[in-house]
């Protein structure tokens, strides 16, 4: 978007039509003790090329893509979108970050969601899925307030494997309800240990995600044994990266009451951390408890299909003691981005980039095992994986960065006992030479 900046002559055609007779009648209203008092302290306007210059120079500080090599994924992931998506997004007919509040005068904004919402519960393998959520983090949360819901109990199990930041905000959503929030420890494999799961009494949800933090694999149907063990239970799968079930065996096929997670996957660029967008689905049971809205197909009165929203149950469309959340939202457009990007690769494209995911991360694993380095989880992983530097490698990361290379993400920021460990994310984007050349530099550091 271009900067264009109100002339003399607008402020004084604006002025004009609302009957003031300069800024200081205009801002009258706001008190004195409101009112900042002298200049901003701003630099001195630049040319149009001098400042396309200077936010160059700016953007030439942060490491990024394509100037930087980065196996950098932990919940948000690069991978290329088809020249389609980005064209048909510009289009005025798209073009929308929210849903109307007229719904059904919005045919083409309602079908798109529909669209979106049938590709959701395919890919997932579900029978419902509402449109949308704001990211995966909320979507978790979202999940785990409707099993208590459901269940009327007060208590839910979570996997310490799933991502430190979506446990912090169901933390967060939790801190004011009362309600109670165990986690469950991982194995060293990688994956959940549900040992503990038999000795809990009245648990609304156990919740992992696969593949989890680490990029392990869960076994989706041991922790559907033991969360069904307790027919009040509801088994709830999270995910960071979608495109694993191009590949892996879906949650619905593995017992999921809830499946939830992040979409930025598919279509939407990384943006440095957004806008996201939450997926979530359910068995078709339980979709009165359904968080957001939900858009369905009809017939008009003469016959021909249309599209309602059928299901609504927030704050602005019902009381709000009766919604079933009052802060959720659809991310519209990014929805309609994943939708288009699902539809642009069909089932045969998505398969087939799964597994060159799963196959690049796993030459970079095999690469590093032969250059000595340990990989300290033996679960089978999709795009990403731990790996066991040298005790003191973080002065070795700075020095690759020098290199232009982001060589994964420190785990232990948040996980105290992983010293010296790492996970690094390989997706298509990385090439074979890329992923040699951080092996090479790696033996150099070492």
């Amino acid at each position: 978007m271009r900067y264009l900046p109100h002339t003399d002559e607008d402020i004084a055609e604006m002025l004009q039509t609302v009957a003031a007779a300069d800024l200081e009648e205009l801002f009258r209203a706001v008190p004195e003790d409101c009112r900042r008092k002298g200049n901003l302290n701003l630099p001195e306007p630049l040319s149009e090329w001098e400042l396309n210059d200077r936010m160059s120079a700016m953007a030439g500080l942060s490491a990024v893509s394509p100037e930087y090599k980065i196996f950098l994924g932990a919940g948000s992931y690069e991978h290329y979108i088809p020249a389609a998506i980005s064209y048909l997004l510009g289009r005025s007919e798209v073009s929308t970050a929210y849903t109307p509040y007229q719904p059904e005068i919005s045919q083409g904004t309602l079908q798109a969601i529909y669209e979106y919402q049938t590709l959701v519960s395919r890919l997932l393998g579900m029978e419902v899925a509402n449109a949308s959520m704001y990211d995966g983090a909320s979507a978790l949360a979202e999940a785990l307030l409707m099993a208590i819901r459901i269940s009327r109990r007060q208590k839910v199990a979570i996997s310490r494997a799933i991502h430190p930041l979506y446990r912090r905000v169901v933390r967060t959503y939790f801190e004011p309800t009362g309600y109670e929030i165990t986690e469950l420890p991982y194995l060293p494999s990688g994956r959940t240990d549900l040992s503990p799961v038999t000795g809990m009494k009245d648990l609304a949800a156990v919740a992992v995600q696969s593949p989890n933090f680490f990029g392990c694999v869960e076994d989706l149907t041991a922790v559907e044994k033991a969360a069904h063990s307790d027919p009040k239970t509801l088994f709830i799968t999270g995910f960071t990266e979608p495109l694993a079930y191009g590949l892996l065996k879906n949650p619905g096929s593995q017992g999921a009451d809830i499946a939830c997670g992040e979409g930025q996957s598919f279509g939407n660029p990384r943006s440095f951390g957004g806008p996201g967008l939450g997926m979530f689905a359910s068995k078709n049971q339980y979709v009165r408890n359904m968080p957001g809205r939900l858009i369905g197909q009809t017939k008009d009165k003469d016959g021909k299909r249309g599209f309602v929203l059928t299901l609504a149950t927030r704050e602005q469309h019902i009381r709000r003691e009766k919604a079933t959340s009052n802060i959720c939202s659809n991310q519209g457009l990014c929805a309609t981005t994943a939708a288009m990007y699902m539809a642009s690769l069909g089932g045969t494209g998505i398969r087939e980039l799964a597994r060159l995911n799963r196959d690049k991360a796993e030459y970079l694993k095999a690469a590093l095992k032969a250059a000595g380095f340990e990989i300290p989880f033996a679960s089978p992983t999709f795009n990403e994986f731990a790996v066991n530097f040298p005790k003191g490698f973080d002065s070795a990361y700075n020095r690759l960065i020098e290199k232009k290379i982001v060589a994964g993400l420190c785990l232990s920021h948040y996980y105290s006992e992983l010293s010296d460990r790492y996970l690094l994310c390989v997706t298509e984007t990385r090439s074979r030479e890329d992923m040699d050349e951080l092996v090479r530099e790696l033996g150099r550091l070492g």
